[in-house]
């Protein structure tokens, strides 16, 4: 059942033992059950590339449940975000489901548990029922609605449900163990009153079921063989069963529910409150910033479905949490986009190179290829005239025998075009180098045959005709935050590690072909980076998001720093 070659996992493994024993294939099914309160973020993609790779391994089908049970947090707007995450990952699920869809069934069967006298109405404040719970080493204490008569339940839920109560004045609890050594055990609660308006149901509910409760019965209603959670429901997993134990018929699939690890990335937060709080704050521009975690801001930055699919793939699934580095998931970034993103030459920080005995009537469109690692990418023509911009980073002065760069007396070649060689340069009154005045071989054209344009230099730069180039807004995005576990300080605020040098925003010149580019384009500009059209684009105003670096960068600085 495995892929030749590859080792299972711990879920695959448990999955193949329960066909071994006789489960059906045909009855697995798995879901993705998020909350719509929020944008799923890099560790949600873990859990999405595990549950619908599980279908695609096994041909099953693949849910997507929306646990919409608290109305106070959740909107349209979440819902549809994740939906288009989840297809922009590349997967398609088998049903769009809702947990509203059963708060009918879920209310019948809480009823029928009070008719049992397995649960009943609580008129206690929430206060006085934790105070009640006891402690892990201490048993909990009943409540004196514990024996409410049955009756008396039925009717107070009732009331509860049309809306004959404030909030907070009642709930319904599981009458289950108050001396359990698990203390989710202690008579959970089943429901809360809620005066708010559901994005689905609008106000036709009251009162709203607790996770808890609504879980289990949602797999058991959608027949989900195999419930996948994170590492922190597995204290859950009793109560889990326990609600089971109450509904279930010996006809249907049992759900089972078990844990694999969160993995939490590098230099970054996943809680979704403090997801919220960079927003709320202005510490970014919104859930969709290219330096969030976010699926929808790691898409704007100029990240592939692929890159994100590979990246889960590498770190696998595991019980136990641990950190991983931001610059496996840059790794694979660059990985894929260096197969798939079209070369182009772009400055960032342009300084004019004047080539002297080059004609200045004179142009000339050169040809050079798009993709080296893909054949069938073609080639491009990029206009070569007198005047041109290259990085001020790529000339110095004076420099060592290890500069392979362009210095005063020194040769580089200009990729696709020619050898050139700088003589001198023109200084502002401040000392800053305003233009490099160079000397071209007219011999040495790239791919001409000529015996000059073999000759080997160690440097080749790219450039742009000054000319013909294009202006454009560039975002340089790094690391959010400057520590690698922001939120794991006890004594500081995780808000205090905030990256300053997180964004930069320049202006750069760019090769005319990118006139025509589009919002999502994704391009490596030469010797830079990977660079994706950001949607402010617009016709006057061409803006570019830096994805990631040719090189991982930072890695250097926090090795230079340690």
């Amino acid at each position: 059942m495995s892929e030749s070659g590859k080792s299972l996992n711990f879920i695959e493994h448990i999955i193949e033992t329960d066909l071994e024993n006789g489960f059906p294939k045909s009855d697995l099914r798995f879901r993705f059950p998020p909350e719509p309160n929020g944008y799923l973020h890099i560790g949600h993609a873990s859990s999405i590339c595990l549950n619908f790779g599980l279908g695609l391994r096994y041909d099953a089908p693949v849910n997507l449940r929306f646990d919409d049970t608290n109305p106070t947090k959740e909107e349209q707007e979440f819902v549809d975000a994740i939906k288009a995450d989840v297809k922009w990952l590349g997967f398609e699920w088998a049903e769009e489901c809702f947990a509203s869809d059963y708060f009918q069934q879920l209310y019948d069967w809480a009823t029928a548990l009070i008719k049992d006298g397995k649960a009943y109405v609580d008129s206690q404040s929430s206060e006085a029922i934790a105070e009640q719970k006891g402690t892990p080493t201490q048993a909990g204490s009943h409540s004196p609605y514990r024996d409410r008569p049955v009756a008396e339940n039925l009717e107070l839920f009732q009331k509860m449900k049309e809306g004959g109560f404030p909030e907070g004045s009642h709930v319904l609890r599981a009458k289950i163990d108050m001396a359990s050594s698990n203390m989710l055990m202690r008579d959970p609660v089943m429901y809360r009153i809620l005066h708010k308006a559901h994005h689905r149901t609008n106000t036709d509910w009251c009162i709203y079921p607790m996770y808890d409760w609504t879980h289990g019965e949602s797999d058991y209603i959608e027949q989900v063989s195999h419930s996948l959670c994170t590492l922190e429901f597995a204290p859950h997993r009793e109560l889990y069963d326990w609600f089971l134990d109450q509904v279930i018929s010996s006809e249907k699939i049992r759900p089972k529910q078990r844990e694999f690890a969160r993995r939490n990335l590098s230099h970054t937060v996943v809680s979704k409150r403090k997801l919220l709080q960079l927003v709320t704050g202005g510490y970014v521009s919104g859930w969709d910033d290219p330096r969030m975690p976010t699926i929808s801001g790691l898409r704007r930055r100029g990240c592939t479905p692929e890159a994100i699919r590979n990246f889960a793939d590498t770190i696998g699934i595991a019980k136990r949490e641990n950190v991983v580095d931001v610059a496996l998931l840059d790794f694979h970034m660059r990985e894929h986009l260096n197969r798939i993103a079209p070369r182009v030459m772009g400055v960032l920080d342009p300084v004019k190179l004047i080539i002297t005995n080059y004609p200045g009537d004179k142009e000339e469109w050169l040809e050079t290829e798009n993709n080296p690692e893909d054949p069938d990418a073609g080639n491009r023509t990029v206009p070569f005239s007198r005047e041109l911009y290259i990085e001020r980073e790529d000339f110095r002065e004076e420099a060592n025998r290890k500069f392979f760069r362009l210095k005063l007396g020194g040769e580089v070649r200009l990729k696709s075009a020619y050898i050139i060689k700088a003589e001198e340069v023109v200084k502002d009154t401040d000392g800053n180098i305003m233009e490099i005045h160079c000397t071209y071989d007219p011999k040495s054209k790239s791919g001409s045959g000529t015996p000059e344009s073999l000759r080997k230099v160690k440097g080749t730069l790219h450039w742009v005709s000054a000319n013909h180039c294009t202006p454009a807004e560039v975002r340089l995005y790094d690391r959010l935050f400057a520590d690698p576990t922001p939120d794991q300080h006890k004594d500081r605020d995780f808000l205090d590690f905030i990256n300053p040098d997180s964004l930069q925003v320049i202006t750069a010149q760019l090769e005319p072909s990118l006139n025509n580019a589009k919002a999502g384009d994704r391009y490596q500009f030469q010797r830079l980076g990977y660079f994706c059209v950001d949607p402010d684009t617009s016709e006057d105003n061409l803006v570019f998001n830096r994805t990631v670096t040719l090189r991982d960068t930072w890695a250097k600085l926090e090795q230079k720093d340690s």
